[in-house]
Parts: C-alpha cells; structure tokens; sequence
C-alpha cells in the first residue's frame, strides 16, 4: 500500500505558488466555483428552473430510495456499536484522542449544525403545528394520520416530534458513517485524510490517480457550495436581527457586509487551527446558546416546556422507524414528503463529505464505538432540548393566543416564509421589546455569526486538507484563499439572486454523493472484516 506519506511527497507541488497543494486539483476546482457561479449568478432563472427540475425529477423517483439509504446507514451504526468492532481505534491500538470531550462534542455540535437550529428552530415546529395547508399539501401529514388535526396540545407534541425527526438520529447516522471512514483509513491505514482513501478496498492504488481527483474535487464543492449556502442564508437572517437591535436595514448593503465581517472572523480562525480558533469559538458557542437556551426555558412556560420535552422523546422513540420507513403514496402526502423529509435527507447527504471529514479530523484515538454513540447521540439530545425549548415557545404562545390557536402571529409568519422574523417574534413573547429582549436578540444574532463561523472555517478546514491531499495543516495563504472564495461566492449570489438556485442544485447533487457515501460504507466494512481476519493469523505467528 502506498502511503499518504509517500503520495503527498509525489504528487505536492514542492515549491512556487502552489507549494504544498495538488496543483491540478486546486486550479480545476477553483475553475469549476467560477463557472458554477458565473452561469448561476448571470442567469439565475435558467439555473433555478434546470435544478428545480432535476431536483424535482431526483425527488420524485428516488423518494424510496434516499429513505432505504438513510435507514441502512443507521443499522450500520448499530452493528458497530454492538459487534467486536466497536473496539477498533481510529489510530494505533495504544492512541488516545486529540480533544477532550467537551472540546470535541463542542466542535461536533458547531461544525454539523451551525445556524440551521436557529433558523428553522421555531419556524419548523410552528409550520408542522398549522393545519392550514397554506403550501398546497398538509402541513403535517404524521399528526393528521395520527388524528391530531385540530391546533390543540396533542398536535403541538406531533410537530415537535417531527422537527425532531428530520433533526435527529437519521441524519446524524449519514455524518458518521462518512467521519468514521475518513478517520479509519486516514489513521489506522495511512491513507491521506480524503474522500478517495475510502474507496481504497475496491479500487485500491487507483484511490491516487483521476478517480480519486474526481471524488475529492466533488468533496471540494461540496464544500464551498455548502458553506456559501448557508452564509447567504444566514445573513438575511443577522440582518433582521440587527435591524430590531440598532435600527440598522436588513437589505441588501448590511446583507453584504455582514458576509466581509463573517469572512475575515472565520479566515482568522481557520489560520489559527484547530486547537485554537476553532476550539475556542465552538466552545464559546455552547456557552452562549447555553444562556439562551435558558433564557428560552427559564423566560417561557417552563413547566410546560418539560412535560413537552418528556412527550416528545418518548413520541420520538416509538415511532423514528416507522417514521423513517413511511413512504407517502397519496396526492398532498407526497409532495409533503418530497418536500420535507426527502429535502432534509438529500440536504444532510450534501452536507456528509464536508462535516463527515471535519469530524475525522478532530476524532483520531477514539474507538469506533466511542466515535459512533458521541457524534450520533450527543449532538442529537443537543437538538433535541434546542428544538423543543425553541420550538416549544412559540407553539405555546400559538396555543394560547388571545384570539385562539393559530392567532399569536407567528404562524402568519412561517406562511409567508419569513423565517429570520418568526424567531425573533418568538423571543418578544418571552423576554418583550425592552432591555431584556433586547439582549436576548443580540445573544441570538451573536449565535448566528459565531455558529456560522465555525461552520466557515471548518468547511475552508477540510477543504484545503482535501487539495493538499490529507496534510492536516495545509498551508495557510490556501486557507486564506478559500476562505475568500467562500464569502465571494455567497455575496455575488445573493447579489444575483442565484443562491435559490444553488441551494436546489446542493440537493440535486446528494444523489451521486449518496452512491459515494454508500461505497465508503461497504469500504469500511470490508476493511473491518479483513484486519479481524489478519489478528487471529498474526497471533497465531506469535
């Protein structure tokens, strides 16, 4: 086996601009972001309609699919967890890890989640609580089968549960198959630490010609595209904010300079590494969200919001595989489910080489089975108390509107898709429109940026170890390059009006991935099968 010693010393350019980088790769994927955004951003309609199409066709068709796929990477996580292989480190068998385990579930946490809680974290359970259809399709096809049709307790419990459905173990399963073979081959077998080193079992040394270049510059995208995503997502919702704080518009000047603001934090951290800027900002992340989580808790209808905890979790635990395994074969169901559940599925698949790799980084010397329950059990229950905490209050303040369910104003919100205002309507009915509301929505627009933060410089993180070919301190003028790149990329779509269109092409593109994904997991598992049959032999020898 070559190792990935050997193959940066072969393939790294050695010295001028590219010193330290696969010059090819580099140069294809940056031509590749140029061409994706000069064709998305100058013809933003065209570009919506051809990925709103595929994206529709994929949906459609491989509805069953993408659910069958996402239940066998959660069985494959339970074998893990339950066979001898559990035992396995991701190193050495005498290493330890890097992090400590508040360090490491911090960065979990930041790196796999970032501002999605908060921008869908009221806006997902209120839209799920509505029974309006406003939308063409019923807003919660689990709760009307379950007969909770009317806006009362039992369907604010049904749409909790859902949020925490599309939120919880089935997407957190696809991050750790993806982490768990980056890190298995990158640390116990040598391999560089990139997405082609999983295929190593079928394609073996051909992992280091152009299919390995494809799957990693695919990776690479991922990556760029998926961040940007979310900066020009999260701007407009850091815009709200801050128009509510200081009085500042929320167009589109403030919308841009937020991104300039958030670029150079995030360029700054990455440059530090891991152990210092990253660390130090997704810890200070839970810090923070832990004080606002209790303001939420604390502020709100507290008692409520722990029997609501309770229900949920255990409503989440009868019926996640039934609800995994529910394919929607009737007019309004379908489109639901398309819509939702297939949307969030192909969503964390695009997402899965980005954070799949970030957590290998950060989780050599844990044993598979420490590895699998951390990344799929901690960051979930995290989830869990946000979504019902956050959640929660605005279906309380929904339930028990002066005008009836359904009047407090936050529906009428969510049915006009302004999800930035939903959260922060959600915080004035705890904390009002005075000093403490207003610190609670600064805290919250902090969360925004500094979440996003994380998720920036860890995503720019990966990427430049993918183009200098699993060196885990890639050359520092690359992390400030793509860093760039990543705020350019978000402010000219927002400009153009073409981040729509790029957020349906992410979509679309979480087919092919899914294949990768499924390769890498029939990888790691006949890796696993074959060092447990060369112990017994080795022992033997002895």
């Amino acid at each position: 086996m070559e190792t990935s010693t050997d193959y940066m010393i072969t393939e790294l350019s050695q010295n001028g601009v590219f010193s330290g980088m696969h010059k090819g790769m580099t140069i294809t994927a940056a031509l590749l972001v140029l061409a994706f955004v000069l064709f998305t951003g100058m013809m933003p309609d065209l570009a919506g309609g051809l990925f709103g199409t595929t994206r529709a066709w994929i949906e459609s068709t491989f509805s069953g699919y993408y659910l069958v796929t996402v239940m066998l990477l959660m069985a494959v996580c339970a074998f893990i967890v339950i066979s001898r292989y559990g035992s396995v480190r991701l190193g050495p068998d005498d290493s330890r890890p890097d992090f400590s385990n508040f360090a490491w579930f911090s960065m979990l946490f930041s790196a796999g989640i970032g501002i999605g809680i908060l921008f869908f974290g009221v806006a997902e359970p209120v839209f799920y609580f509505d029974n309006a259809g406003a939308f063409g399709y019923p807003n919660n096809p689990h709760a009307d089968m379950a007969g909770a049709t009317a806006m009362n307790h039992e369907r604010a419990i049904d749409a909790l549960r859902v949020s925490v459905f599309h939120w919880g173990l089935h997407g957190w399963a696809i991050y750790v198959i993806v982490g768990m073979s980056l890190a298995y081959f990158a640390y116990r077998k040598g391999l560089p630490l990139a997405l082609r080193s999983a295929l190593y079992p079928f394609i073996g040394e051909r992992i280091f010609g152009p299919v390995g270049h494809l799957v990693d510059i695919l990776g690479v995208l991922g990556c760029v595209f998926g961040v940007a995503t979310s900066l020009g997502l999260g701007v407009s919702q850091m815009a709200v904010g801050l128009e509510r704080l200081v009085g500042i518009g929320a167009g589109l000047d403030t919308q841009l300079t937020l991104i300039a603001v958030i670029s150079l934090i995030s360029i700054l951290s990455v440059v530090s590494g891991v152990k210092k800027g990253i660390k130090v900002i997704s810890e200070l992340n839970i810090w923070v969200s832990v004080v606002v989580v209790g303001a939420f808790l604390i502020g709100g209808p507290t008692l409520w919001l722990v029997s609501a905890f309770g229900e949920t979790v255990l409503d989440y635990a009868v019926n996640f595989l039934p609800m995994g395994l529910w394919f929607a074969d009737e007019p309004g169901t379908t489109e639901w489910q398309q819509g939702w559940t297939i949307f969030y599925w192909g969503w964390w698949l695009a997402w899965a080489p980005f954070v799949g790799l970030f957590i290998a980084r950060i989780s050599r010397g844990r044993t598979l089975r420490e590895f699998v329950l951390g990344v799929l059990l901690v960051p979930t229950l995290i989830i869990f108390v946000w979504l019902i905490i956050f959640g929660g209050n605005a279906l309380y303040q929904e339930l028990h509107a002066a005008g009836g369910p359904g009047s407090g104003g936050i529906i009428e919100l969510v049915n006009a898709w302004n999800l930035p205002a939903a959260l922060f309507e959600s915080a004035d009915g705890i904390a009002g429109t005075g000093t403490l509301g207003w610190v609670l929505s600064a805290l919250m627009v902090f969360l925004l940026m500094s979440w996003f933060v994380t998720s920036s410089d860890s995503g720019t993180l990966v990427l430049t170890t993918i183009l200098s070919l699993g060196n885990e301190e890639p050359p520092q003028r690359f992390r400030v390059f793509w860093g760039v790149v990543i705020g350019l990329v978000a402010a000219a779509l927002l400009v153009a009006g073409g981040l729509k269109a790029l957020q349906t092409a992410l979509i679309a593109a979480a087919l092919p991935l899914s294949v990768v994904i499924l390769v890498m997991t029939g990888g790691v598992l006949l890796s696993l099968l074959r060092e447990s049959r060369r112990a017994p032999a080795s022992a033997a020898k002895r």
